[in-house]
């Protein structure tokens, strides 16, 4: 299967540093690579509501915004969730995002969890910390949605930055880029059962 690539951008403002990072970390995919951009700000998905609890649970969220994320998210072979760290974890909309694999997973004809299973996510995030661990609640997030999904993980590409552009600024980051999506996924495991 050709390698395709969705880049889903999380951040409320357009070429902020983790959009910038993820360009980087992009430059460096081979050219046969397909790639898509979707920026959750420009293309807002309406609130989730989950129905599980109620008679109609199956009906798929409807709309061309979530049908348009659907349809990239199903096509791709590899899934870059590209969100700052905003409070400790990813972004209100790259959470949104998240929330509507939920009702995905409910969609009669879908087959949306054995599709993802075996297929990649990877994290790009900045964050205004020296300290990388802030950034753990972030990765467990990321880490635990593709262990449920039967994914491979990729880990996620840290750069540092608070003011536009002050992730290239990152050497180490940049560094990280460059082999970043060269690197073998491992398929995604839950905390308690890494061992």
């Amino acid at each position: 299967m050709t390698r395709r690539f969705l880049f889903v951008l999380g951040s409320s403002r357009a070429e902020g540093n983790t959009e910038l990072l993820a360009r980087r970390a992009a430059e460096q995919l081979p050219a046969g690579v397909e790639q898509q951009w979707l920026s959750l700000a420009e293309h807002p998905l309406p609130d989730f509501v989950d129905l599980r609890r109620d008679s109609d649970h199956v009906q798929p969220p409807t709309g061309s915004t979530p049908a348009l994320f659907l349809d990239a998210t199903l096509a791709a072979t590899d899934i870059v969730i590209a969100s700052p760290v905003y409070w400790y974890s990813v972004s209100g909309l790259t959470k949104r995002y998240l929330d509507y694999w939920s009702g995905w997973l409910r969609t009669p004809g879908i087959d949306f969890k054995a599709t993802l299973a075996g297929r990649t996510l990877w994290g790009v995030a900045a964050l205004a910390d020296a300290e990388p661990s802030v950034a753990d609640p972030l990765v467990g997030t990321l880490n635990n949605s593709a262990a449920y999904m039967g994914m491979r993980f990729g880990g996620v590409l840290l750069g540092n930055g608070s003011r536009r552009g002050d992730v290239l600024d990152d050497t180490e980051a940049l560094a990280r880029a460059k082999t970043f999506f060269a690197q073998d996924a491992p398929l995604a495991r839950f905390p308690h059962q890494a061992g």
